[in-house]
């Protein structure tokens, strides 16, 4: 079972008598949510999540519940005397993985990423979007409890951008929890479950707003469930909209880099939802837009969990994504907080 994170009356200076960055900080970060920190330029958001991944300790009060955590920091050290695949691989193995698991993991990502072309490539040759791509999947190698992100994003391309929402969504819809910082406001727009603001050296929650939609594509799913039964919780939290059409039927609309992690909350479920169609959509209507792909129908049966695309998690008209594959006998015991090790570089291990 994943474990939560608690800060209780944390504050956080540099020197003896240097000024307070955060004091009085209290925050819960509890298993399968997903939370955003804001704040202007300066005022410790950068601080805070490194208190939150275990770089930094607190000048006062306690942090409680270490669950296994992964980090990716705001700058990420690239000058390091590995290749890209070299790096992962033993990052891999300093999460706990078994070295054959952690190179069988890091080529996944680096795939996901769209940058396995640079697997053999120096860490110090890479472009500042490689690098980032490397920090990114440094982070996601051991399916951490705990992924904290600081401008994650930043100097991604739009594809690695989107996979990294997948990955997002795969890790809260798995029960992990997912704190992150980021400067644009329509980032994982709808999804968090809760924003903070840092503002003088405190921090408050902000009061949610109504849900907000998310841009980009999307795809529409339609689903039947048994009886009088509603869509799995997993599924309902990741979705634009979700439309009963029928006694029993659903048409779902989904952001398209949600839709792998919501195909098998479906499949998944118990009992299974039977997915009817996945077709392209607008965000507006929910309808199929013109040309778009349908996977099934009712007279075809739809698609099963036995119909899901090699390597991927959603049928092949959704873009499937290869997740990579970890044996739980490879993923260090709850007692061994090995994924709080930062990227090499960036901070020591606590």
């Amino acid at each position: 079972m994943n474990k939560g994170l608690r800060l209780e009356g944390v504050g956080r200076r540099y020197g003896l008598r240097g000024s307070w960055i955060l004091r009085g900080v209290d925050l819960d970060v509890t298993p399968g949510t997903l939370v955003r920190v804001e704040g202007a330029n300066g005022t410790g958001k950068s601080t805070l999540l490194r208190l939150l991944a275990g770089i930094d300790a607190p000048t006062e009060g306690r942090i409680t519940g270490r669950p296994r955590t992964a980090y990716v920091p705001e700058r990420f050290p690239a000058a390091l005397p590995f290749t890209a695949s070299d790096y992962l691989t033993h990052l891999g193995a300093v999460h706990g993985l078994a070295r054959p698991a952690a190179a069988r993991a890091a080529g996944q990502w680096l795939e996901r990423l769209g940058a396995a072309a640079h697997a053999g490539t120096p860490m110090e040759e890479l472009s500042k979007g490689g690098s980032q791509k490397v920090a990114v999947a440094q982070a996601l190698l051991a399916a951490p409890e705990l992924l904290v992100l600081d401008e994650a994003w930043t100097g991604l391309d739009a594809a690695a951008r989107a996979e990294l929402e997948r990955a997002v969504a795969e890790r809260t819809a798995a029960g992990g929890a997912v704190v992150f910082v980021d400067h644009d406001p329509r980032r994982l727009a709808g999804s968090p479950d809760a924003t903070y603001t840092v503002a003088g050296g405190a921090l408050d929650r902000r009061p949610r707003p109504a849900a907000a939609t998310p841009g980009g594509p999307h795809v529409v799913v339609e689903v039947q469930g048994p009886p009088d039964a509603e869509p799995p919780a997993d599924v309902v939290r990741l979705v634009t909209a979700a439309d009963e059409t029928a006694p029993g039927t659903v048409r779902l609309t989904v952001p398209a880099s949600r839709s792998d992690v919501v195909l098998r909350a479906l499949l998944t479920a118990h009992p299974p939802w039977h997915v009817v169609s996945v077709a392209q959509g607008s965000v507006e209507s929910g309808d199929k837009e013109p040309g778009g792909v349908e996977r099934g129908d009712p007279a075809s049966g739809g698609v099963e969990p036995g119909d899901l695309a090699p390597g991927g998690v959603g049928p092949a008209d959704v873009a499937p994504r290869s997740v990579p594959d970890v044996p739980r006998d490879e993923v260090p015991p709850d007692d061994v907080p090995r994924n709080d090790v930062p990227p090499l570089g960036t901070g020591s291990r606590r």
